[in-house]
């Protein structure tokens, strides 16, 4: 008898009032009576909508999967099956059904559970996921790799948030149909991404969706499902017949049957015994199939459904007569600051347009969209395809500014590379979440945009310290003919570090100076950096702190003073150690021949992640807080008979105590 059978006939007594407590792992799922499902389905969201009001996290999505997750877990056997996640914020349901609802309370937090799925917190999980588009290749190595290996296990991949429209996504898709062997695609089609999905393929889907027939559909899936045999030659030609029952009628151009693939839906994706009788007459079937699923982005909080962007990944929030107040942040941030200063420069340029990759709300361009719909575009989950539209609207004479999240560009690599560098388009690129992220943790980390980017012919790389550095070199940025790139944080903007002058290509801003050492800093670092200073002034040694603003070039004059006098220099970035600002500045020493000594770049570690956890932790962790900051600098002065710039635990300093004399 297939798994997910035997809970109809037998079943175990548990707690009425308390389901979900009682569920240890999917074992003690399958061995609920179905008709019970719907309520745990409902506990399970309950639980979400408690820990996220307390914690933050991402929201409605997961409210609008958890019917198809109980489903899924009710099923197959994941532990033996193989379960992949695409956008892998949609996780919460299924880590709260594989054991982890004990510490569900530590999602995002230092030492809790990721907010993605995590191969090292679970058996169930198989890929660290927090990338779009990945799911269906992933599941097509993990078919081929079990058939290789004479390995009998379902594969399923649950593909949602609009990462359909992703290119991988769709280069799966195309392997997909070559596969001999069983391979169930679902589609969880809830409109949205992070925001409205865009473009044809989303079209197709919405009018599919709000078709008259779409109900006559589903009632007629009803109707033959519980009448299909399990296996065999007879399932396949019934499922057959009932697609060219339909297809004719409701859609004569599915995109999916083109390309090899058995296309099966839509189907009410929180009507769970549906589910259940669906996926168990399509879980054997050996070829690919694409099971079309319709959910509602969050799902049993209406304010959630009217809103669902607002709630994709909400702050902390409170409800109260059906009205939410989401927390409000410290002061304004980096991603407000980036979209005040660019409709500032657009009044006055009608050229200037901006683009996103399905980010509209979390890089602030929803705003920019609001005053100029015309000069702007979401295309989507599909960041190499913005990089390439930005590169053709600069081709035609306008100034694209691509807001993308640091983390993202590293998907449109080569058409950076290739159509904007290589062509000298003057394409922006304003890369919000650059560093650490805090929650999200490594699979966000925007640590690697310099490296990548400083090899790149024709390309200017820049980093500001507060609100009017941002204004003054996306100002800068637009006039130069060439392209450029703008890092800045998931934070708040500092308080402005006095007068700021225009950018000038390569060059510093000396923004304190002092005789005992030397620190060089690229960006939002350079106001942790002023409270090193402080630190270290605070013991009896000045130093010169200056901001680098520039990546690539980099000010000569900046680099021949600091090591000419022969003292101590510390670079400091919120980003990887290996090809980041640091090696710039080193590389750029060695070039001119100066001497150097007591040198050392502070940084992201090269060789590990930093997992997920408070900013301010994060960067304690890797040295770059102001107490480590100013420690290392003091190694420097006081070097001991140990080699001084060799690598070693940065002592945490508390107060204004550095370390003992």
């Amino acid at each position: 008898m297939h798994r997910g059978a035997l809970s109809l006939e037998t079943t175990t007594e548990l707690n009425p009032m308390s389901v979900l407590d009682q569920i240890k792992s999917p074992e003690d799922l399958r061995k609920l009576p179905v008709n019970r499902l719907a309520g745990l389905a409902q506990e399970i969201r309950d639980r979400i909508i408690d820990v996220v009001a307390r914690k933050g996290g991402h929201f409605a999505s997961n409210l609008g999967v958890t019917d198809l997750t109980v489903a899924l877990h009710y099923c197959f056997d994941f532990r033996t099956d193989r379960l992949l996640w695409d956008v892998g914020h949609q996780c919460y349901p299924h880590k709260i059904l594989t054991g982890r609802n004990a510490k569900f309370d530590t999602i995002r937090q230092a030492g809790g559970l990721s907010g993605f799925p995590c191969a090292a917190e679970s058996e169930y999980d198989q890929f660290n996921v927090g990338h779009a588009g990945t799911a269906i290749a992933t599941a097509i190595g993990l078919a081929r790799g079990d058939a290789l290996q004479k390995r009998d296990a379902h594969v399923v991949a649950v593909v949602g948030d609009a990462s359909i429209v992703n290119g991988v996504a769709f280069e799966g898709l195309n392997q997909a149909g070559t596969l001999d062997r069983q391979l169930l695609i679902i589609l969880n089609d809830n409109k949205w991404g992070i925001s409205l999905s865009q473009g044809a393929m989303a079209e197709t889907l919405a009018k599919f969706r709000a078709s008259p027939v779409y109900e006559e559909v589903k009632q007629r899936a009803k109707t033959v499902l519980p009448k299909l045999p399990l296996v065999g030659n007879a399932l396949y030609e019934t499922l057959d017949h009932l697609k060219e029952g339909i297809k004719a009628t409701v859609s004569p151009h599915q995109i999916f049957e083109q390309m090899g693939l058995l296309y099966f839906g839509p189907v009410d994706g929180h009507d769970v015994p549906h589910l259940i009788d669906t996926l168990n007459a399509l879980k054997d079937v050996h070829r690919p199939v694409v099971l079309h699923v319709h959910t509602e982005k969050g799902k049993g909080a209406e304010w959630a459904i009217k809103d669902p962007g607002r709630f994709h990944s909400p702050k902390p929030f409170a409800v109260q007569d059906g009205k939410v107040t989401i927390q409000s942040g410290r002061g304004k941030s980096w991603t407000s600051a980036f979209v005040d200063a660019l409709i500032t420069l657009a009044k006055k340029d009608d050229k200037i347009c901006a683009l996103t990759a399905g980010m509209p709300d979390g890089t602030g361009l929803d705003k920019f969209g609001a005053e100029f719909p015309e000069r702007y575009r979401d295309i989507g989950i599909a960041e190499s395809c913005t990089v390439d539209i930005a590169a053709g609207m600069a081709k035609s004479g306008l100034k694209p500014v691509v807001a993308i999240y640091s983390t993202f560009l590293q998907r449109a690599f080569d058409q950076v590379f290739q159509e904007v560098s290589l062509q000298g388009h003057p394409v922006m690129f304003c890369m919000d979440r650059a560093g650490l992220v805090g929650g999200d943790g490594a699979v966000h980390h925007g640590f690697l945009d310099i490296s990548f980017l400083r090899g790149m012919p024709n390309m200017v790389l820049m980093a500001p310290m507060d609100e009017p550095e941002l204004l003054e070199s996306m100002r800068f940025g637009l006039s130069l003919p060439c392209a450029t790139a703008i890092r800045y944080p998931r934070d708040v903007v500092p308080e402005p570090a006095g007068d700021c002058m225009p950018f000038e290509l390569g060059v510093s801003r000396s923004l304190r100076t002092g005789d005992a050492a030397t620190i060089l800093a690229y960006g939002v670092t350079a106001n942790t950096a002023i409270e090193a200073a402080d630190l270290l002034s605070a013991i009896g040694y000045d130093v010169s702190v200056v901001n680098a603003r520039f990546a690539k070039p980099i000010d000569r004059e900046m680099v021949r003073r600091a090591f000419a006098a022969g003292r101590p220099v510390v670079t400091v970035e919120d980003h990887s150690v290996a090809g980041g600002f640091g090696s710039a500045v080193l590389e750029t020493a060695v070039e001119m021949g100066l001497a150097v000594s007591a040198f050392r770049q502070l940084g992201l570690p090269a060789d590990r992640f930093i997992e997920h956890g408070s900013r301010a932790g994060q960067m304690a962790e890797a040295g770059i807080d102001a107490a480590a900051i100013a420690a290392t600098v003091q190694r420097l002065i006081e070097p001991t008979n140990e080699d001084a710039s060799a690598p070693r635990n940065v002592s945490r300093l508390r107060g204004d105590r550095i370390m003992s004399r």
